[in-house]
């Protein structure tokens, strides 16, 4: 946890996690306790650990997904098992594919990306309240890194959970564009909110809380300005995301295997079959492995390439 972040309200604790998972929000009332986001399923058991040493014995009765990411979702199952009352709160957009376990419609399989299947209780309405603690949050869509998405508003404390729509510097991919759905305007429509709903603390679904909204949504609109100028940079950023995650999760991974991981994974055919085909599908994904190297994230040491 970044020590250094900003003061939160005494409710509110912010598990500052890596990359891999995103960061969990645990808000404390008199009379019930809530999470909102769990992390990545093979970081379940330090989600469980993190969880269970804040509340100091106390039951977790609430958990909330921004989105249905796997690094936001992934412990859910660890800790419904681990908190037999507790009640899970998702957003509509892919509920019926929680309910029926389609990894595949929930973009796990697309991926290569893991979720252990889990329920859920009620939906997080966007346009809704729910008392989170001793505050009403409110429930707002925003949509683009992912269609169904929302992100949180506390007005008194003017406390934003932004989950991946709005970071200190950027936001997440924009995963439908890579499924040729256009949602550059959605992410604009998204900064606007965020802009007019002026947090004054924002604790982002990666990296530390932050104050300074107003330098974070130039940088997030700079950036943005440069995907909708040139739609192939936010491609080549997207893939090298999603073998940044992948060797995240693995630490360490043979070239050969990750190329062969590459071939098998769905968005990554998609990708190449749409914007490389000219190129030799081992060439391409070699290309961006050297990128992750260049970029000082990752090492190769002979044929394995590793996390740096």
């Amino acid at each position: 946890m970044n020590t250094l972040a900003p003061k939160l309200p005494n409710d509110i604790t912010v598990f500052e996690r890596g990359w891999l998972s995103s960061n969990n929000i645990l808000i404390r009332g008199r009379d019930a306790t809530a999470l909102i986001d769990s992390g990545y399923v093979t970081h379940a058991p330090q989600t469980l650990a993190l969880v269970g040493s804040a509340l100091q014995g106390r039951a977790l009765d609430l958990l909330l997904n921004t989105h249905l990411h796997s690094d936001h979702c992934g412990g859910n199952a660890a800790l419904q098992g681990r908190y037999p009352d507790l009640r899970t709160l998702i957003p509509p957009g892919h509920s019926h594919h929680v309910s029926a376990w389609d990894p595949q419609a929930l973009t796990y399989t697309p991926t290569g990306q893991s979720c252990q299947q889990f329920g859920f209780d009620a939906l997080l309405l966007p346009g809704s309240e729910i008392r989170l603690g001793e505050r009403l949050w409110q429930v707002r869509a925003a949509p683009g890194h992912d269609p169904h998405s929302v992100i949180l508003f506390e007005p008194a404390t003017r406390v934003l959970v932004s989950a991946d729509a709005l970071w200190e510097r950027g936001f997440g991919v924009i995963f439908p564009e890579l499924e040729g759905i256009e949602a550059f305007d959605a992410v604009a429509q998204t900064i606007d909110l965020i802009e007019s709903l002026a947090p004054a603390i924002v604790i982002p679904g990666h990296g530390s809380v932050f104050r300074g909204v107003e330098a974070a949504i130039a940088s997030a609109r700079d950036r943005l300005e440069g995907f909708v100028a040139n739609p192939p940079k936010h491609v080549r950023h997207a893939v090298r995301v999603l073998l940044k995650f992948k060797l995240l999760e693995l630490q360490s991974l043979e070239t050969s295997a990750f190329v062969a991981w590459a071939r098998a994974t769905p968005y990554f055919l998609t990708i190449y079959e749409k914007h490389f085909s000219a190129l030799d599908f081992s060439q391409w994904i070699e290309t961006l492995i050297t990128d992750l190297v260049r970029a000082g994230v990752a090492t190769r040491d002979g044929l394995l390439v590793r996390n740096a």
